[in-house]
């Protein structure tokens, strides 16, 4: 029991703060189910991240789904959705209906505005985190001309889904290729024995 209402506080507080959009969410998941809860590590989160940016869809019900069921299955899938989209939808419900006589205000124009700065805060923080891990794990080299070449083709207008999608195949291609010649070693060395 202690488990869904944690589940229900971390991604109801994502639901909850996340303003602007899916990409402000994420700084917000990693705080909840990385450094908080510890429900995933780093390398971890970085995976579901990936996995979840090649998939359609709104990426907090998917990380949120994703989670939910590894910690606690099919209820707790549950349980974390319902609990990151129940904010948005009344606040949804709220705003909306009293937004047409607040919105020639200053202030709500000026909050709207503020919020920006700190999801792109937030979310080169994230951004840094993620840079430093690979740095650390593949190099910084490698890590800086990944990086370029992936500027680079995200300027051609290429979708980041299928960048993801191909980086994905790459690394499994690579994971075969390097099982394949583990393999063929630990044959050899056991025929020399």
């Amino acid at each position: 029991m202690r488990l869904q209402w944690n589940l229900f506080l971390a991604f109801f507080r994502v639901g909850m703060l996340g303003y602007g959009g899916g990409p402000s969410s994420i700084p917000l998941i990693h705080i909840e189910t990385v450094e908080k809860y510890k429900w995933v590590s780093d390398e971890e989160f970085g995976d579901i991240l990936a996995l979840c940016n090649t998939l359609p869809g709104p990426i907090i019900t998917k990380m949120a789904g994703y989670i939910g069921y590894r910690e606690s299955g099919f209820l707790g899938m549950i349980n974390a959705v319902i609990s990151s989209i129940l904010p948005t939808i009344f606040l949804m419900i709220i705003l909306l209906s009293s937004l047409s006589s607040v919105k020639s205000f200053e202030w709500v124009s000026g909050m709207t505005a503020a919020v920006i700065p700190v999801v792109g805060v937030m979310l080169a923080v994230l951004t840094w985190q993620f840079l430093e891990k690979s740095g650390k794990d593949l190099g910084w080299k490698k890590t800086i001309i990944m990086s370029a070449i992936i500027l680079v083709i995200l300027e051609l207008g290429i979708h980041p889904g299928i960048i993801i999608g191909v980086l994905l195949i790459l690394a499994l291609i690579q994971k075969d290729k390097r099982s394949s010649s583990e393999k063929k070693q630990k044959a050899r060395a056991g025929d020399e024995q």
